[in-house]
């Protein structure tokens, strides 16, 4: 395990920049560690990913300084365990709604005493046991990422109480999840929907918590400014349909 240089960055006041990592191949996340980004969150949610893929996207992650954070697929114990048992540095967790699965998260991903996560000295993020033991515990309860999306309704209702739990780092904004929830899908720059996000960046941020959101390039320094320090910029999938569809269309123009 090492330091989780987001959780210094939230910190201090800065913002850390990331992308969702769709592809199963370890050279996307050296690639992204070798252009200086800060972090990436491997979507266990919304992609087909065998356990043993997730190890190896997270040990790409140790040959540069990205810090390797996993979307797990649902807010369960086991989920989260092999998630950060494998290396990573944290999670990101949809569907935390209630104030319950809020501390039932941060109970899955801390020790005793903050939390109950199950300990085995003998996995990866220990150094397969060569990790002095009371050591691993106290940094790995120090250095892992808790962030929790806010995407429903619900959780909007419910963010003043959610807000209250130590362990939660980042409160994470799905516009698009949320957009369903208000009954807007896919209208992620609705009323209803921008006014939702500004409620949820000023409840977080009054807290002293930290906010993430998707964003565009375009739209990052806006969200910057309004106090977000957790960007999730596209997706690596994202970035070969954008730089595909310009060089097509500088060709084949040209051609024309």
């Amino acid at each position: 395990m090492r330091e989780n240089k987001i959780k210094k960055i939230i910190k201090e006041g800065g913002y850390a920049i990331g992308t969702f990592v769709k592809i199963n191949d370890p050279s996307v996340v050296e690639i992204l560690g070798l252009l200086e980004y800060d972090f990436f969150v491997l979507d266990n949610e919304h992609v087909s990913m065998n356990k043993e893929t997730m190890v190896s996207m997270v040990r790409g992650a140790d040959v540069t300084d990205i810090v390797p954070i996993v979307r797990v697929r649902k807010n369960v114990d086991v989920e989260v365990l092999q998630a950060l048992d494998s290396g990573a540095l944290g999670v990101q967790v949809p569907n935390v709604d209630t104030v319950q699965q809020a501390k039932n998260l941060a109970s899955y991903v801390k020790y005793t005493p903050v939390g109950k996560r199950g300990f085995s000295p003998s996995v990866r993020a220990a150094n397969y046991g060569l990790f002095d033991k009371k050591e691993y515990v106290k940094y790995a309860n120090e250095n892992t990422l808790i962030v929790s999306h806010c995407e429903t309704v619900e959780c909007v209702n419910n963010l003043d109480e959610i807000l209250k739990i130590p362990e939660i780092d980042v409160i994470f904004i799905g516009p698009m999840d949320l957009s369903q929830s208000l009954g807007v899908i896919g209208e992620a720059k609705h009323p209803k929907v921008l006014e939702c996000i500004d409620i949820i960046i000023k409840k977080t941020k009054d807290a002293g918590k930290a906010v993430g959101i998707v964003s565009t390039a375009e739209a990052a320094h806006d969200y910057i400014d309004r106090g977000v320090q957790y960007l999730l910029i596209s997706t690596d999938q994202g970035m070969i349909v954008s730089a595909g569809k310009q060089t097509i269309k500088k060709i084949r123009g040209d051609l024309k």
